[in-house]
């Protein structure tokens, strides 16, 4: 099960902002609050597999039965198809595009941060959707969203999906919190007992709650800050600093630290959550007031992808409704595809993770990568990028 997801570029940025990120890339703006990536075509039919295909997974999305018997989605794939299935799991998304320049690679799970980087780059290609069965049960608010594709075109097809939570020691977090305030402005309470999650996308969080508690900014999209926007976030980061017990990344240690009253309140997962309370810790989970940030997978194909037909094949597979809802439960998150609800083991699963609650995933803004050209299509100011939001991080951390 991966439960950890490391974010962050340091690599120098153009003007794009983010097709320099890791890699060169001929886009352009497209004046839109977008850009314009390289002229790519999708695939128009689909071929012979080549007998196999190199992936680039986060852990516990490309299971062969290794870490668990009962657990295997990737020979059953084999047999059917002919595709023998070679798998690379990445630590970080910055380690997933480094990956996908070599074009040794022929798919890739990519986060929010990443995907932007990928297209803008060159480096995925648009998909043929028509060629993936099974995309037309994945759900509506999933497809052709900012972080997987460009100007209405698909770049992926989404895999699963996730929020950022708040959670508190039940016993030692008193009244219970609705809002962000409780680790933000209000933090002070338990100084010395916040926790936040380790990440230069974390930003993106206290901009969230400056929307609503500080209306003024004008912050449209957490993801899309302006100078002045920007610094606020940061200003407000770096007061909360001093109330941080640690910023953590490894949920093992969060659970440990929710267990002990290290940590009484914070950002979490949902699986998170679950584990801290089946080891009995009296912990609780909420939605906030202001929303959350979350993740949003999407696997895309390589633009140099050597195999691209069983690349295909394989994505077609890992949304299947059984095989979506397998990977799902085992690294705990809300399934793509609206059909495997009705196949998990454990019946409550996609109400425990709101699968199919779109109401709620309205709240949550999937990680998107910042760049120049303002996400929320303001073309009057620039937008600060990615790499400035890993240098301010650093500093927020001190």
């Amino acid at each position: 099960m991966r439960l950890t997801r490391t974010l962050g570029c340091t690599a120098a940025i153009g003007a794009l902002a983010l097709a320099t990120a890791c890699g060169g890339s001929s886009s352009t703006s497209s004046g839109n609050g977008t850009f314009t990536p390289p002229k790519l075509t999708a695939q128009k039919t689909l071929g012979k597999g080549e007998g196999q295909v190199n992936l680039i997974a986060w852990a516990g999305y490309a299971e062969d039965g290794s870490n668990d018997k009962s657990v295997d989605w990737v020979h059953p794939f084999e047999k059917q198809t002919g595709c023998k299935v070679n798998t690379k799991t990445a630590g970080t998304s910055d380690e997933m595009v480094s990956l996908m320049k070599t074009g040794q690679y022929d798919a890739v799970s990519a986060s929010g941060d990443a995907s932007l980087r990928l297209i803008a780059s060159g480096d995925a290609a648009p998909v043929n959707t028509g060629l993936v069965p099974n995309y037309k049960d994945i759900f509506s608010s999933l497809k052709t969203q900012k972080w997987n594709s460009v100007n209405g075109v698909a770049y992926g097809i989404p895999h699963g999906r996730g929020a950022n939570l708040l959670m508190y020691r039940t016993d030692k977090v008193s009244p219970a919190p609705t809002s962000w305030s409780a680790v933000f402005d209000k933090a002070a309470a338990y100084k010395g007992h916040v926790t936040a999650y380790d990440s230069a996308i974390y930003i993106a969080d206290a901009a969230l709650y400056l929307s609503k508690s500080k209306p003024s900014l004008g912050i449209k999209d957490p993801y899309a800050l302006d100078q002045k926007q920007f610094d606020a976030a940061v200003a407000l980061l770096k007061a909360q600093n001093a109330d941080i017990s640690e910023y953590w990344s490894d949920y093992l240690k969060e659970i440990s630290a929710f267990k002990s009253g290290d940590s009484v309140i914070g950002t979490t997962w949902q699986v998170i959550a679950n584990l801290a309370e089946s080891e009995k810790a009296k912990v609780s989970a909420i939605l906030p007031t202001e929303g959350a940030t979350g993740w949003s997978d999407t696997w895309m194909i390589s633009a140099k992808a050597k195999h691209p037909n069983c690349a295909y094949q394989w994505m077609n597979w890992i949304v299947s409704p059984k095989v979506n809802a397998q990977v799902a439960e085992w690294f705990g998150e809300a399934p793509a595809n609206s059909k495997s609800c009705a196949l998990t083991s454990d019946k409550s699963f996609c109400s425990t993770y709101h699968a199919a609650d779109e109401p709620y995933w309205k709240k949550v803004h999937f990680w998107t990568t910042p760049i120049q050209q303002c996400l929320d299509g303001r073309t009057n100011v620039k937008c600060v990028p990615y790499v400035k939001w890993v240098q301010a991080w650093t500093s927020i951390k001190g």
